[in-house]
């Protein structure tokens, strides 16, 4: 049986017993704090890996007191813990494990991540690719302000027949940057985010409306504090519901405006300004 899995690596300047802390006690600091990067991103506000065999890779959605508990998604249980070498979590979501590794390279360090789909398993979201090149970002700017990255409230999203073509192009011809990687020749990712400042620009596969209207190739997104009555307010001011409201990660429902231009509405993320 072909092992399913997924797998990446980055470079960093810091040694391997350095990069490994750095990874572990500063992931609320260099996981990007995007609509699809949590399982609740409209909850959200602090990601958490408790150390040693055991411990917990964490999603925190509220922040316990003396009189609340926590309120956290759990990710995954640690199952290999050796600071400077190796990483090693279950995933509590789905059916893979994965593991981080921290090599020594060319006065830095090489960190490489595989997840893989356990026997028997059928669930399996392969984000670590996507995700890893953050740590290496973070790495090179951690002299400046100690500060997440969040994105602003206002996103523009672009539909192109071949979305990793067109983020090469605008890449390279354009000077347009991302906090992710520019996906390889080799690679077709179904949502690709390029960044201007805190500003996204989302690439989607275009998409055909059906016969005698337009495609859509480009939408708004707009993240507001109460989706619910942002959703009742369009309902009944007769915009055109395109999809009601779902949660994919973010919660989220899009409408036409009175010329049919798309527009989409998530549920804000309580740390964005």
């Amino acid at each position: 049986m072909t092992k399913q899995s997924a797998s990446a690596s980055v470079e960093v300047s810091a040694e391997p017993a350095t990069a490994f802390r750095i990874f572990t006690d500063e992931i609320d600091l260099w996981w990007v704090r995007g609509p699809i990067n949590f399982f609740d991103a409209s909850r959200a506000v602090a990601m958490q890996i408790e150390p040693g065999v055991g411990g917990r890779i964490l999603e925190i959605y509220r922040r316990g007191s003396d009189t609340v508990d926590e309120d956290v998604l759990e990710l995954g249980r640690i199952t290999a813990w050796e600071p400077g070498s190796l990483l090693a979590y279950r995933s509590s979501v789905d059916d893979t494990e994965t593991e981080i590794r921290f090599e020594p390279f060319d006065g830095g360090t090489r960190v490489s991540v595989e997840q893989a789909l356990v026997r028997g398993g059928e669930k399996a979201f392969y984000f670590w690719p996507n995700v890893i090149p953050w740590f290496a970002s973070w790495g090179a700017r951690r002299d400046l302000p100690p500060t997440p990255r969040e994105l602003d409230r206002l996103s523009i999203a672009l539909y192109y027949e071949d979305p990793a073509a067109a983020i090469r192009w605008l890449h390279k011809v354009f000077g347009v940057d991302s906090w992710d990687s520019i996906a390889p020749d080799d690679e077709h990712p179904p949502w690709i985010e390029l960044h201007i400042g805190n500003s996204a620009i989302l690439l989607f596969q275009l998409k055909e409306r059906g016969s005698g209207s337009r495609p859509v190739d480009h939408a708004v997104w707009v993240y507001v504090n109460d989706l619910d009555a942002h959703f009742a307010r369009s309902s009944a001011n007769g915009a055109k519901i395109v999809t009601e409201i779902h949660q994919h990660g973010y919660r989220a429902y899009e409408a036409e405006d009175l010329e049919g231009h798309r527009w989409t509405f998530a549920q804000a993320r309580p740390t964005m300004e």
